[in-house]
């Protein structure tokens, strides 16, 4: 059976359902073939991650109709704390009244849940869960996806929104330049004592960023917030295997009494944590999106968005181009969207790995440097304020999508 649409999207994880309901939103169909089953990743247990969704990416969801349903589940980052091993001479990023937050943070959980329920009921989605793609074809006039089911799935453009591992990438033999870090992110949930205000704490050690992220209170009052602790690969093992106790308190080492006792820690997981970006996000009658096309350091709370970037900036190219009668997989409308996103991405990717490494340098004499470095743009306003939209991610040039 052949059933023709817009986009063939292969990834229909956050980018790419985000990106089948904004193309949606402008009357573009499309086909969502993604190999997992919707109920497992919707599990409790599945995923303990959370994501920070700056302003600019919780416009998309506004725009997109998804504000309503995710505004009960998040929490507003009022502003952002930065220091060195709890050293004197941090920054606080707080935007000045009237300005708003500085984003949301949502369990991803509750992103996806959102995401999948919008996706059931759009006629223009076409979602094959539970689907293993056999062949992918791209031509002159088109491109398929032949899913082991013997389904032939056919459309005008294909999308390459499977993640890093993206076999779609690798398929067109696309260039990658990646390295390993040789840390991993330790990723577990904090209740704790006292409550965290809105605060997302950045706190640099030299095997890496521990970042506790504020999260909704749980409705009988205990207060809670997002813990991503970067250790070294070697010591990674060891710290999954903590028991509880000592796991607690190891994190209470290192965040002192900023958010009072710490009293609980949900189930660990842990991931690597990498670099890579593609020499280009474009082939014939392919595009790429978020991690397919680039990964970061989660340093700074990037990755999602970035990618979110790409789903405004692609799908305005897409539908720009249909109201002047070209069809979403137009060479012209390629070359448009690889110019917007290529450099934008490429220049966020290389500013986080700065910041990883410049953080990761160990000794007294690096820290004293950071430090001094960390109290002059503390009192520097300009400098802050550029920093402050970058996390928003208001700066540049912003696709419709992502607009107020």
């Amino acid at each position: 059976m052949n059933d023709t649409r817009d986009l063939v999207i292969l990834g229909g994880g956050l980018t790419g359902m985000t990106l089948a309901l904004a193309a949606a939103r402008q009357g573009i169909s499309s086909h969502v073939v993604d190999r997992a089953d919707p109920a497992d990743l919707l599990a409790q247990g599945f995923d303990g991650r959370a994501s920070a969704i700056s302003t600019a990416s919780w416009n998309l969801f506004t725009n997109i109709g998804l504000a309503d349903r995710l505004e009960p589940h998040g929490s507003p980052i009022a502003s952002i704390a930065v220091n060195d091993q709890m050293k004197p001479g941090a920054i606080d990023f707080t935007p000045a009244e009237g300005e708003g937050s500085l984003g949301r943070m949502f369990a991803n959980r509750e992103l996806r849940s959102a995401l999948f329920d919008a996706a059931d009921k759009e006629p223009l989605i076409a979602w094959h869960a539970q689907s293993e793609v056999t062949q992918r074809i791209r031509g002159e006039h088109g491109v398929s996806a032949c899913l082991a089911n013997g389904r032939i799935l056919a459309g005008k453009l294909m999308v390459a929104a499977e993640g890093r591992g993206s076999p779609t990438r690798e398929a067109a033999g696309i260039v990658m330049a990646k390295w390993n870090y040789s840390h991993r992110a330790i990723i577990s949930g904090l209740t704790h004592a006292e409550p965290h205000d809105q605060v997302a704490w950045e706190i640099f050690y030299p095997s890496g960023p521990f970042a506790l992220l504020p999260m909704r209170g749980l409705p009988d009052g205990l207060h809670r917030s997002a813990l991503v602790w970067t250790v070294d690969e070697a010591d990674a093992e060891g710290t999954l295997k903590l028991s509880a106790r000592a796991f607690l308190a190891e994190v209470q080492k290192r965040m002192g009494d900023i958010l009072g006792e710490v009293t609980s820690a949900t189930a660990r997981s842990s991931y690597p944590l990498g670099f890579h970006h593609t020499a280009r996000i474009t082939g014939q009658r392919l595009a790429l999106i978020g991690d397919a096309a680039h990964g970061i350091h989660p340093i700074a709370g990037q990755g999602l968005n970035l990618g979110l970037r790409d789903v405004g900036a692609l799908v305005d190219v897409i539908a720009d181009g249909m109201r002047l009668g070209l069809e979403p997989g137009d060479a012209q409308l390629l070359r448009r969207y690889e110019n917007w996103r290529g450099l934008d991405s490429f220049m966020v990717a290389l500013a986080t790995d700065g910041l990883t490494r410049l953080f990761g340098v160990p000794g007294k004499a690096a820290s004293a440097i950071r430090r001094l470095g960390m109290s002059g743009v503390q009192r520097t306003p300009a400098i802050k304020n550029w920093f402050m939209d970058e996390a928003r991610g208001v700066s540049g040039d912003l696709p419709e999508l992502l607009k107020a």
